[in-house]
Formats: C-alpha cells, sequence, structure tokens
C-alpha cells in the first residue's frame, strides 16, 4: 500500500517550494537579457522575462522599485538584477522579485539612452515649439554645476569677462553618481521657484557615458521641460550628446561656450549702442530734411494760391451779401408795414362805429340781443334802437308783409 502520510496539498507544495526559494535564494544579482517586456502603465510595476542562450526566468519589479531607475529597460537589454528568488503559488511560477536593476556595460547604457531619447521625443519634449526664448540682455545668471569642478570657473570666468555687470548664482550640485539626477532637478527647481535668474546654465565636463549619465536621466529630461526659466545645456566635450542637450532650450558645445551664448560682451553691447545711436541721428536728420521739404513746398502754394487776396475777396463778397441782406428786409419791412395800415383802415371803416355815423341803427330786444329778424319779436314788443348818438326806445305796431 502507498504511503499518503507525506501527501501534500498543491498549495501546501507551492508554499513549501515558495518559503524554500526565498530562505535560500534571497539577496542574489542575476544578469541576462531583458525579454517581453511589459511596463503597468497605471500601477508603474515592470513584467519581463530575463533569458541567455539555454534557459530564461521571470521577472516582476513592482513600483516601489521601479520608479527609483534612472534609466528605461527594454527588450534586448543585457541588465544585472539584485532580488530575490520566490514562487508564485497561484500558478506555480517561479520568479525573481526585482529590488534593483543596472544596465551591463557601455553597450547597454548606449541601448538605454536611445529607448529614452525615443520615448521622449515621441512626447514632444524635443519639439522645437516648446524651447524658450534666451533674453537679450540677462541681468542674472544661474549656473548649476559641481563647484569643486573646472567648469563653474570656466563659466565664471567668460561671464565676468564678457558681462561684469551681470549677477551670478550658482547652486552647487554634484554631476555623476547616485544621488546626481536628484540634485540637478532640485536645482531646477530651486531656482524656478525663487525665478531670480533669466537663463540657466547646466554644465560639467566631459567624460564616459557612465560618467555623464544623470544628464540622461527621465526626471532631469522633465524638470529642464517643465522649468519657465530658459535653459542651456553644457554637458561635455562638443561630441558628446546627452538628453538634457535636446530637452534644452539650446545646446552649447561647451560650458565656456554656454556663458558667452548666455550673455552679450560688453563690447558688443557698446557697438550695438553706437550703432543705434548713428541710425537714431539718420533717422532725425532725415525727418527733419522731409519736414523742410514739406514746408517748402507748403510754402510754394501760399504764394501761388495767395490766400490772403482770397480771404480779402470773400470778405467783400460776404461784406455785399449783408448789405444786400439788410436792403432786403428794409423793404420786406416797408412793405409789411404799408400793408398793415391799408388793412388797419379797411377794419375801421367797416367797424359798427363807422357804419352808425353813416345813418344805419341797430336793433336790440328787452335782454340786449341784436335783432337780425322781424320775427324775433312780435307786434307790441318794445325793443332799443342804438345809433351813432344814443339810444332810444321803439314798439313794433305791425308786421309788413314781404311779398
Amino acid at each position: 500500500m502507498p504511503d499518503y502520510q507525506n501527501c501534500y496539498s498543491v498549495s501546501n507544495l507551492n508554499n513549501k517550494i515558495r518559503f524554500l526559494l526565498e530562505s535560500e535564494l534571497s539577496d542574489i544579482w542575476v544578469q541576462g537579457e531583458i525579454s517581453n517586456f511589459h511596463h503597468h502603465p497605471s500601477s508603474s510595476h515592470m513584467y519581463f522575462i530575463l533569458k541567455d542562450n539555454n534557459s530564461e526566468l521571470r521577472c516582476a519589479m513592482f513600483k516601489a522599485n521601479s520608479q527609483s531607475l534612472d534609466f528605461r529597460p527594454a527588450d534586448g537589454m543585457a541588465v544585472r538584477l539584485f532580488g530575490r528568488v520566490t514562487n508564485y503559488e497561484q500558478r506555480g511560477q517561479v520568479q525573481l522579485i526585482v529590488s534593483k536593476m543596472v544596465p551591463e556595460g557601455e553597450g547597454e547604457f548606449l541601448k538605454a539612452f536611445e529607448v529614452l531619447k525615443k520615448a521622449l521625443a515621441q512626447e514632444g519634449l524635443f519639439d522645437i515649439e516648446h524651447k524658450i526664448s534666451l533674453p537679450s540682455y540677462p541681468n542674472t545668471v544661474g549656473i548649476i554645476t559641481s563647484k569643486s569642478g573646472s567648469v563653474f570657473q570656466d563659466i565664471l570666468n567668460v561671464l565676468s569677462r564678457r558681462a561684469p555687470n551681470v549677477k551670478v548664482l550658482i547652486k552647487s550640485v554634484r554631476v555623476q553618481g547616485a544621488d546626481a539626477a536628484e540634485q540637478i532637478v532640485s536645482a531646477i527647481k530651486l531656482f524656478n521657484d525663487h525665478g531670480d535668474p533669466d537663463v540657466l546654465i547646466i554644465g560639467r565636463g566631459g567624460g564616459s557615458i557612465e560618467d555623464l549619465w544623470a544628464f540622461n536621466e527621465e526626471n532631469v529630461a522633465r524638470a529642464i521641460f517643465n522649468s519657465s526659466i530658459p535653459i542651456i545645456s553644457a554637458v561635455g566635450h562638443d561630441t558628446d550628446y546627452t538628453i538634457a542637450d535636446f530637452v534644452s532650450d539650446l545646446r552649447a558645445p561647451t560650458p565656456s561656450a554656454a556663458a558667452e551664448l548666455a550673455v552679450p560682451s560688453v563690447d558688443k553691447i557698446l557697438v550695438r549702442l553706437s550703432e543705434t545711436e548713428n541710425r537714431l541721428i539718420n533717422l532725425i536728420k532725415n525727418q527733419l530734411e522731409q519736414y523742410w521739404m514739406i514746408k517748402d513746398q507748403l510754402d510754394k502754394r501760399i504764394l501761388n494760391q495767395q490766400p490772403k487776396m482770397k480771404i480779402q475777396k470773400q470778405s467783400e463778397q460776404v461784406f455785399q451779401f449783408d448789405q444786400r441782406l439788410k436792403h432786403s428786409i428794409n423793404r420786406i419791412k416797408i412793405r409789411n408795414k404799408d400793408r398793415i395800415a391799408f388793412l388797419k383802415k379797411q377794419i375801421i371803416n367797416l367797424g359798427p362805429e363807422q357804419v352808425l355815423d353813416r345813418g344805419y341803427a341797430i336793433p336790440f330786444d328787452k335782454i340786449g340781443q341784436i335783432i337780425r329778424s322781424a320775427d324775433q319779436i312780435s307786434v307790441g314788443d318794445t325793443f332799443s334802437l342804438k345809433i351813432s348818438k344814443g339810444v332810444f326806445n321803439a314798439k313794433k305796431i305791425s308786421d309788413i308783409s314781404n311779398k
């Protein structure tokens, strides 16, 4: 009969396998090539396969650790991984939980550089429309570099020679090493928060790709892109290119060249001022000549047109019009006066007093109303007759038929 005392359930066995793996294979380094890489967009977890010529291993790197990477992993990249081996019990899969990841050799740095460069270019971080123009005459220049290096002194020498009037602010940072990128990002944010510099120079001397890697990290690129202060990148020598060069508003081949690009020289400013002065003098002369020509033309027109004579003639015409108007008004007044006198005479002649003077009388009844018809009173009624020199009473004695 089989002995079932040591029989495991699937869950128990997978749990025991996980315990044995984690107790024996924790805190180990593994090297290989990344395959089937997937970066989960919402959780930021990374899932991939690490393989060599003969085998492969499933790997997972969770958000807490993936956020600290200074490069973008990609398929085909050779890396070294640090972590612990475990067993994913639900599926019975052995996998490596990664806490650290570093590229394997310079070729992998270049591959990581190209991966990040391509990704940022697709986002538009290198597009020309996002570049900020440098100020023509800055008052303050900010420098982000290591104060102990020769780069700072080179930049300072050029600035003091070309523009001694310009104020210089320095934020000393590490330019290579584990925390260099974070220090550079903090310096950019510090200058932007205070807003003192008109332009920033970020730079360091030359070196290998590993030495320059802080300027190839994504957080530095995004800090440069988000800066409201224009930034000149001056990293390494003329042949060295970093991600910072592509994102910056202007790339200088060397730190000294960056200082020359940041400020105009005093000599050039004086030359420009002299040229501007000459242009202004010539412009004023040209304007005066134009005004003189216009004045001469106006004088000539005045002489030809004789405006005084025209004004005198028009004044005489106005005087004549005034006399004619007065004469017309007087004639109208006389004519109207004669007409009024004629009408007044007619009114007087037609008045009741003049009629009575001619022998007529006006009859009134007892209540004082004018009698206009014989029918208004009866036979025997008395009435009054008004004549020119008084009033007397009369009596109707009969009706006379008008046949």
